[in-house]
């Protein structure tokens, strides 16, 4: 087996006298997305900045991309893209002019054909010469994500991408990260939707109190809990898939919201189904 792509083993990391990290172990497996789930403050942030090289543990030990992010640091950046909770792009640039500056700045030759292959594997090339002021919630995330894989990092990290974002917009940048796991690259995703954790995730831990309280497959974790009682219901459809039925916006699990509709416009609430 090749070695893990993030190996972390009993970080801990306190602000005076609060205690974020409490002795944090996992590993993440090259080409993989691994979603931390918690709540707000749980300390995901924290540990991504960690793994980032942004701040430094007060105990344990981290290695990104077969370097540990203390005696590697430099190394670790090379190999890494971090992406945080809002997306950071130049309104005042176009898509294509963003896309070119950071490929300058990461010394990548042909930085135009760089931003341009960028556009197209993000569906932006028409967008591109517009500026990112005019861009909606989903563009300007999708355009961030792009940015973040210029120079092919081998590990991104992105730290609650769907923040702010609408449904529409949210299943876009689910589709994103969905083309990055099949390039390849091993994704660290952070997120309080457990959704979204679902929906991308080949391993799920749970960081709570400072502790990974669980960390497995969406099967290993079901299977901690009691088997579930099969009852049959009537089921209404949640305000999610009506707002994307009525924007004509396709749902990633579901296809085409609106597909199901009758003429009388109660068929969504037909007949029993069985959870």
């Amino acid at each position: 087996m090749s070695p893990a792509a993030i190996r972390v083993r009993g970080l801990e990391k306190s602000y005076q006298i609060l205690r974020v990290l409490r002795g944090v172990d996992f590993d993440v497996e090259r080409g993989s997305v691994f979603a931390l789930l918690g709540s707000n403050g749980a300390g995901k942030t924290t540990l991504v900045k960690i793994l980032a090289t942004l701040v430094k543990a007060d105990a344990g030990t981290a290695s990104v991309a077969g370097h540990d992010v203390v005696s590697g640091a430099d190394e670790v950046r090379e190999a890494i893209s971090l992406t945080g909770q809002f997306a950071a792009v130049d309104d005042k640039l176009s898509g294509r002019e963003n896309l070119v500056l950071v490929a300058r700045l990461r010394h990548q030759p042909g930085p135009r054909a760089i931003a341009d292959r960028m556009l197209e594997r993000f569906s932006l090339t028409e967008a591109g010469r517009r500026k990112v002021a005019t861009y909606s919630g989903g563009m300007r995330r999708r355009l961030d994500i792009a940015m973040s894989l210029v120079g092919e990092p081998s590990v991104v990290f992105l730290d609650e991408p769907t923040t702010g974002l609408d449904p529409q917009a949210r299943n876009e940048v689910w589709a994103a990260v969905r083309e990055l796991a099949a390039q390849g690259t091993t994704v660290v995703l952070t997120t309080q939707h457990l959704q979204e954790a679902e929906q991308l995730a080949d391993r799920i831990a749970i960081l709570h109190g400072g502790r990974i309280l669980v960390d497995g497959t969406l099967e290993e974790l079901e299977r901690l809990l009691p088997a579930v009682e099969v009852e049959r219901v009537e089921r209404r459809p949640d305000l999610e898939k009506i707002f994307l039925a009525l924007t004509g916006a396709n749902s990633p699990a579901d296809g085409n919201p609106a597909a199901g509709n009758s003429s009388d416009g109660n068929s969504a609430r037909k007949g029993p189904v069985t959870r």
